[in-house]
């Protein structure tokens, strides 16, 4: 899948937004009536609106709304931590770890925060500099180059941590699915075509994880040690890890979940995330993330010792690029640097982030720093929702002292409309045309063929003819079904998973649909 986020940079900003209100980036408004030789006045700075009672009673109703929640998705497991004024105010463990057996969940069980990775990570990266303007040197790490070479010039830390360095949507995440490295999967970044630099904005996580992996490399030490080092250890994170075997060998840690097509819920697949550890391969625990989300209400300090420099996480807190310029509630949405940033019609700045593995993890963080308030959820279960519709519920309840809306229907709806396939296809592969022209004979498709990005693609046919598509280093085989003519299909497979998937046969080249979305999925016969 779409390790998001999905509703990490767009979704769940829009979600947030109806919370909020509209958003209070200028002073058009204040400054209409001055004349034309007066200085504007500055609006007045915003003032906390919610108060500790306010915060009691929404902590005091979320069991009963985290519990309505597992009943109406089924979602098998959900760790939830609230912080308030620098103290953990609600933390609990619900549910199963495994579905089939008995283990719960609690505070300490250890989840796949997926792309919630990205605000640690910038948290790190915070961590590491010195200065906010060193968030703006170039992003220097070998094998990692773009298409533009001015751009590659240029490109910073910043502008990779905040999605605008003109990669395309999830750029290399179907060279992860198909069993690529990270060193193979950054070095072929080069060869995806560039949106305007610094103009336009779009979803990478490798692109994020190059920047983070550049920032150890000039530290001299591995992004694992570093956020280790700088983070998770100075801060008492001690089940917190970059790592995919740190997780999978925890004895207490959850499955991850699919749903399957009866309703019920099952752990049918594993999901490794190293190749992009920075941007989705964090795992860590309720426990450990409220200390994280203490950290971050105070400026970078944890019981009283400096964590993070202060200016140095105060950066990444800040809009860098418009993640949307109208979203669903007539507002605009923004990305930080690893953040969702947003405000409200009282000038209150809000930062949140969602991720999703559509193998089975969901999760969300949601912080109003003005109110030194902030909630994190985690989830074993594909992304349905749930984790952002806590996070909208409780902070609608906290502010208004009711709840608005059903917060699960709509987070439910965009997310599904967020991960709906964007290299699916049109044709309805399952189904061949009446009077579907014949195939050839397998010889005319069989070989190896080449592309310079997603690699070798071999295909053979069995004694009876049928035929198979080999991808990737260790080679995914995929049975081949005819459709028409030279026209086959398979099934995809993996986190970005589409359903079936054309290929086509035409002059010594084949064309994987799927693969194609950035005109990169034909291959050449050799």
């Amino acid at each position: 899948m779409r390790t998001l986020p999905a509703l990490g940079a767009a979704g769940a900003a829009v979600l947030l937004a109806a919370t909020a209100g509209a958003a209070a980036m200028g002073t058009a408004g204040a400054t209409a009536t001055a004349t034309a030789t007066a200085a504007p006045t500055p609006p007045p700075a915003p003032k906390p609106q919610i108060t500790d009672a306010a915060v009691d009673k929404a902590v005091a109703r979320l069991d009963r709304t985290v519990e309505d929640m597992m009943r109406r998705t089924g979602v098998p497991g959900v760790s939830v931590a609230v912080v308030h004024d620098d103290e953990v105010v609600h933390i609990k463990g619900y549910g199963l770890r495994r579905t089939g057996e008995s283990a719960t969940v609690g505070p300490d069980t250890v989840f796949q925060i997926a792309s919630l990775s990205k605000p640690v990570s910038s948290t790190v990266v915070a961590g590491a500099l010195t200065d906010p303007k060193e968030w703006d040197d170039r992003a220097v790490l070998p094998g990692f180059s773009l298409k533009d070479p001015w751009v590659t010039d240029h490109v910073t830390t910043a502008d990779l941590f905040s999605h605008r360095s003109g990669l395309p949507d999830h750029a290399g995440d179907l060279l992860e699915d198909l069993g690529y490295d990270q060193a193979y999967i950054l070095d072929h970044l080069r060869l995806e075509p560039l949106d305007p630099f610094r103009a336009s904005y779009a979803y990478t996580n490798f692109g994020l994880t190059a920047a983070a992996e550049a920032v150890a490399r000039a530290k001299g030490t591995s992004w694992q040690k570093l956020s280790a080092d700088t983070l998770f250890k100075p801060a008492g994170m001690t089940r917190t890890s970059t790592e995919f075997s740190a997780f999978v060998n925890s004895p207490d840690h959850a499955a991850t979940h699919v749903k399957n097509a009866d309703g019920t819920w099952s752990p049918r697949f594993v999901r490794d995330p190293d190749a992009q550890a920075p941007a989705g391969g964090v795992s860590s625990t309720a426990t450990d993330m409220a200390r994280w989300l203490r950290l971050q209400l105070a400026g970078g300090t944890l019981d009283g010792k400096r964590i993070i420099p202060a200016d140095t996480l105060a950066r990444t807190h800040v809009p860098a690029i418009v993640s949307q310029p109208t979203n669903a509630v007539g507002t605009t949405s923004f990305y930080g640097l690893g953040w969702n940033v947003s405000y409200d019609s009282a000038g209150r700045l809000r930062l949140s982030h969602s991720g999703a593995f559509e193998l089975g993890a969901n999760t969300n963080v949601t912080m109003l720093p003005l109110e030194q308030l902030g909630i994190v959820v985690l989830t074993n279960g594909a992304p349905v929702g749930l984790p952002d519709a806590v996070a909208l519920d409780f902070f609608d309840y906290a502010e208004h002292g009711k709840v608005s809306t059903d917060w699960l229907a709509l987070a439910a709806s965009a997310y599904a409309a967020a991960l709906a396939p964007p290299n699916g296809s049109s044709t309805d592969y399952a189904h061949p045309p009446a009077g579907a022209r014949p195939a050839r004979d397998g010889a005319a498709y069989t070989g190896t063929y080449d592309n310079p990005y997603y690699g070798k693609a071999t295909v053979t046919a069995d004694d009876n003819g049928a035929l198979t598509l080999a991808l990737g280093p260790k080679p995914l085989r995929f049975p081949l079904t005819h459709y028409d003519g030279d026209t086959f299909s398979f099934v995809t497979a993996g986190e970005n998973a589409v359903g079936r998937t054309g290929v086509i046969f035409a002059d010594g080249t084949l064309r994987v649909e799927y693969l194609d979305a950035d005109h990169l999925g034909t291959f050449t016969q050799q």
